[in-house]
């Protein structure tokens, strides 16, 4: 099923990856994720790729991680499809550009902050929601996000767990440009193709000195976040949340210490 919940088009040195998974707003299965990987490995060596543009189908960017897969923990080994996917944006030398409409939530914010460009529609929803279901920030997001936004609006972000719209992520520097609902699509594809007709080394090693003194951190971090989100997987924390969640029940976490 992932192949075809994700979909690629390339023109003028853009390859478009887009969610496609209508009904689960987009949301990120084992197989998307393996599609996603096999995609950006051979855009890292395909000459005629100048750019990744990531865009979602049906009014929303991505709800984020399945949730179904939160119960499989082989789904976040460090060989996963998953963790290959981080692995992948964190380590990518051509432009990421994304182009958000509707709703952004989990890996969908998280894997903004690896992207070179982002755009959003006015009625976009980003939402980091980990502490709610039991778990920790991944994709080095505890370390970038107070990096991008300052360590109080990342706290904010991260521990309250709550939606902010995309003005609010324009002013705290994770998305570059608000447009009207339904032009995020078309802005980020313009901004991609104007990359990718620049020289590409230039913007290649442009990128990676924006990024060199972040490269370490990042590695570590990433693994340290993964290391640890893991053991939260198997927490009563997130038994309990995931069990609210299939219940349709908001959490009760009054018994833990």
């Amino acid at each position: 099923m992932g192949t075809e919940n994700i979909l690629r088009e390339m023109d003028e040195g853009v390859l478009e990856l887009s969610f496609d998974r209508s009904g689960k707003k987009n949301a990120i299965d084992r197989p998307m994720y393996g599609a996603l990987v096999d995609a950006l490995d051979e855009a890292a060596s395909d000459p005629k790729v100048r750019v990744v543009l990531f865009l979602g189908r049906n009014g929303d960017f991505t709800s984020g991680n399945d949730i179904a897969d939160f119960l499989n923990p082989a789904t976040f080994t460090s060989d996963s499809p998953v963790m290959r996917f981080i692995s992948a944006i964190s380590e990518a030398q051509k432009p990421l550009v994304a182009g958000v409409e509707g709703l952004a939530v989990g890996i969908g914010v998280t894997m903004l902050l690896h992207c070179d460009l982002v755009y959003a529609g006015r009625g976009a929803r980003f939402q980091m929601p980990f502490t709610g279901l039991g778990l920790v920030p991944e994709a080095g997001s505890t370390l970038l996000l107070p990096a991008i936004v300052g360590r109080q609006r990342a706290a904010e972000l991260v521990l309250l767990g709550e939606a902010v719209d995309a003005e609010k992520a324009r002013d705290y520097g994770f998305v570059n440009e608000v447009v009207a609902d339904g032009e995020a699509t078309s802005r980020a594809r313009a901004a991609a193709r104007a990359l990718a007709r620049k020289a590409p080394a230039a913007i290649r090693l442009s990128k990676k000195l924006l990024r060199h003194g972040e490269k370490t951190l990042l590695e570590e971090t990433i693994a340290r976040e993964s290391a640890i989100f893991r053991e939260r997987l198997s927490s009563p924390e997130a038994a309990e949340a995931f069990s609210a969640f299939a219940q349709k029940r908001k959490p009760d976490f009054s018994r833990f210490e």
